[in-house]
């Protein structure tokens, strides 16, 4: 993984709160993740579809099949944070994220995340439904 700065196509804000942090206010690693999968579901959202309208209108929903994250410098408690994604491969079944978190012009934590589509009936591998695959094409 690369620590070149990374210029998300999709960001939110976060603030980061007491609960998100270990004893000495800082926050705790794993909580990257979270706000990571906060961020794509907000890209979601944005792209017009939830994720409880996929699961009940196409019978899909999409989970979580690598990530990986480089730790370059502490958020701490009420920093405001800027966490983003850009789509780095999108194929029928799996979406491979680019995510960063930045407070600022300081880089944080930069990160991949691969997701893939699922039936929820089955959690099995599921294609991409043509509808939603044609709209996560034009936000790449």
């Amino acid at each position: 993984m690369s620590s070149q700065p990374h210029q998300p196509s999709f960001s939110i804000p976060v603030r980061v709160y007491y609960e998100d942090t270990d004893a000495g206010g800082v926050v705790y690693y794993a909580n990257y993740l979270r706000f990571f999968e906060r961020c794509r579901t907000e890209w979601m959202r944005n792209a017009g579809y939830g994720q409880a309208q996929l699961a009940a209108e196409a019978g899909i929903g999409f989970v979580a099949r690598k990530a990986s994250c480089e730790y370059l410098k502490p958020a701490r408690l009420d920093d405001l944070i800027e966490v983003g994604l850009s789509v780095e491969k999108l194929t029928r079944v799996r979406v491979v994220f680019r995510q960063s978190v930045r407070r600022g012009d300081e880089e944080l934590v930069t990160g991949e995340v691969e997701i893939a589509c699922v039936n929820m009936a089955t959690m099995t591998p599921a294609p991409i439904p043509d509808f939603l695959h044609t709209r996560l094409e034009q936000l790449k």
